[in-house]
Formats: structure tokens, sequence, C-alpha cells
């Protein structure tokens, strides 16, 4: 029997290099790469010549010569659809920038789309009032025009339902691929490492609350604070950076793209902050369950949920401190487990295939059980 021609869109590309879509690629092509015929559009601006294949872990790569983000998105992912229409069953595509083109999609062929909405993009605070508006946009054109929506959040997915009344797929995000390596780091470089401290990975945006926890971690000087991000690139990074890199127990590191010393820093932290108010699933929080990180969230709905009302949580500056000052070690260490705990339950990249393997093929998501293991 023909394998489902499956065509992967809205992605930077695989193997992996960026951030969430692209991990998600990434395993989905290690997991399904077999038993669907997959192709992945992928950016010639990000992958040299020298580093472009035809096929990767059996999926076929086809390159697009424009950026896969930025204004750039649109036509990338518009000239990706236009391809994936002819030479593809299925449509998947992870964002909704390019989505404005399904009409014509559904104009030209009937070919089956399912889309990934993402986080409602449309609401973060980057985004100036017009292009908030064509993100919307851009998301009701995907929930008019696709066969089947995907959410990565259970209130994203009451989101779609109240806002459209639509019956969109639940599938989260997998985290198992985070995994820590056996070398050291040089603590010279990182010398934070022999005190607890204080740790967070993010983009530098105003939606991830850098600024309240900075604020916070400004009056409690006996816990080091480290975030790693890209402080550089947006005038409110370059502000932060500006305003607390003098302070002593701060320090901001620019991005890491070092797996393992990432793994290795994130995994030795004290306590892990996770300041995201916006998006669905975010894949820095439950890449931090998975590690088994003791984890205080930001208060919003997303985040509840994602660590099933387990977990801590603050609103403000203030509040911050008062939960980094009253939670003791053994609560820490407690915490961490049921975080670990949930997201080996939840939130692997096998269980997370197979539930879009079953949305492609149109069947009844059943967990494969996982192998006996003697002992």
């Amino acid at each position: 029997m023909a394998k489902t021609k499956v065509g992967i869109i809205g992605t930077v590309g695989v193997p992996a290099k960026y951030g969430g879509f692209e991990t998600l690629a990434h395993q989905l092509v290690l997991n399904l790469g077999r038993r669907l015929d997959l192709t992945v559009y992928s950016s010639s601006k990000t992958y040299s010549k020298e580093k472009q294949v035809d096929t990767w872990e059996g999926a076929t790569i086809k390159y697009i010569p424009l950026k896969a983000n930025g204004i750039q998105s649109i036509p990338y992912d518009i000239w990706s659809m236009i391809h994936a229409m002819i030479f593809c069953d299925v449509l998947l595509i992870l964002g909704v920038s390019g989505c404005i083109f399904l009409p014509f999609v559904k104009l030209f062929t009937n070919k089956r789309i399912i889309v990934n909405v993402d986080g409602l993009e449309w609401r973060r605070a980057k985004w100036n009032g017009f292009i908030k508006k064509f993100l919307l946009f851009s998301e009701w054109m995907a929930v008019q025009f696709a066969d089947r929506i995907i959410t990565d959040n259970a209130a994203l997915q009451d989101y779609a339902m109240e806002e459209y009344g639509i019956e969109s797929s639940l599938i989260e995000y997998g985290a198992d691929h985070v995994k820590l390596g056996a070398n050291k780091i040089n603590t010279s470089n990182f010398p934070f490492l022999i005190h607890d401290y204080a740790f967070k990975v993010c983009r530098i945006e105003p939606e991830n609350n850098i600024h309240i926890v900075l604020q916070a971690f400004l009056r409690t000087p006996q816990i080091p604070l480290i975030i790693v991000g890209n402080w550089k690139d947006s005038d409110y990074g370059k502000s932060l950076l500006e305003k607390y890199r003098e302070v002593n127990h701060f320090y901001l590191l620019d991005p890491i793209y070092d797996q393992n010393i990432l793994n290795q820093l994130r995994a030795n932290c004290l306590v892990y902050i996770h300041g995201h108010s916006a998006g669905g699933t975010n894949p820095s929080l439950v890449e931090a369950m998975y590690l088994g990180l003791p984890i205080i969230a930001f208060d919003v709905i997303y985040n509840k949920v994602t660590t099933e009302y387990n977990g801590e949580y603050f609103s403000s500056s203030e509040n911050l401190i008062e939960k980094i000052l009253s939670l003791s070690t053994t609560d820490l260490s407690t915490l961490g487990a049921t975080m670990k705990a949930i997201a080996e339950r939840r939130y692997t990249w096998r269980t997370i295939s197979e539930k879009y393997e079953a949305v492609v093929l149109e069947r009844e998501f059943t967990p494969v059980p996982s192998p006996t293991v003697a002992y």
C-alpha cells in the first residue's frame, strides 16, 4: 500500500536548528518518516549549500529560497503550499501566517489541509496593530478552510470552540529530546554553577515578563539569576540589558545553541522561572518539566493547564519574591518530581507523533503500549 504523502509546511526546516515548530517537524520525521511519505519544506537561507540534502531520515527535503520568519514567512509558506498541493496528499501547516492562501488551495485541489494554529500569535505584545489584525485574519482563514485544526493546549482548544464553534484536535508538545550529556561544563566560564541559582531561557520579549523577573531578583541578592536569551535583538531587550547588566548576582547571557551546555545549565538550577504569558503549551516549559526542575510559572491558564495546576505560579515581582523565599528545599524537590512525572506521562515525542499520524490518516488515536522492560 502506498504511503500517504504529507507536506510539512511552516518551519525553518530539518534537522532542527531554530525553535519549537522545527523541533516538532524534526521529531515527526524521526518517528513517522518510515510510515508516512514526508516532505519537509526548509529555508535555503538557513541551510547553506554544504548543509543541504535531498533526504533526511527518510523524509524528502524541499528548499525554498526565502526566509521562513518575519514578513517573508508569508510567501515562504505560500510557495511551500503550491508545491505541496501538487505533490502531496496532505498539507500539514504549522502556524497561520500563510493561511490567507488556503482558499486558493481549496479552489484548485481537494488535498486535505491540517493546520496547527499555534498559540494565538496575534495577541503577542511585540506586534503592532496591523500585524495583529493580519494574524487574527489568518487564524480565521485557517479555521474556515482547513479540514482539521490542531491546538497544543486545552485552553486553546476551549478558545477554538468558544470563538469559532469548532472541535480541534489537542496535540501538545514533546520534551524527551532534552537529555543531559556526559560532558562537564567549565565552571570558570559559568562560576555561578557552584551555588544555588535561578534559571530562565527564553526570547527576550515583553510577554515573557523578563522585566518582572529581574525586578523580583534584584531584591534577592542571595540567589543568583541566570537568563539566557537574545538581549540585543529588540529595544526591550537592549533596555533591560543596559539597566541590569552591572547587577552582581545577575548573569544575562547571550543565546546558547549548544544543547548539552544549555541542558546542564537548566538541570543544575535551584528553581526554573517560566515567565511566558502568551502562547499555548510552551516548549521551554515542558522541557524544564521533563528535566524534573522545580518550576515557578507565570499565572496564566496555558501554564496551569500544562502543569496540571500542580506548579507554583506568580503574577508580579512581589508575588515571585514571596514564592522564592517561602519554598523550602524539600518543597522544590517535590515540585520537580511532580513536574517530571507529568512530562513523562504526557509530553513524549512518541505519543505526540502518534497523535499527528492519527489526525493525518483520519483515524482514532490509540496509544501504542510501551514495550515491557524486565528488571
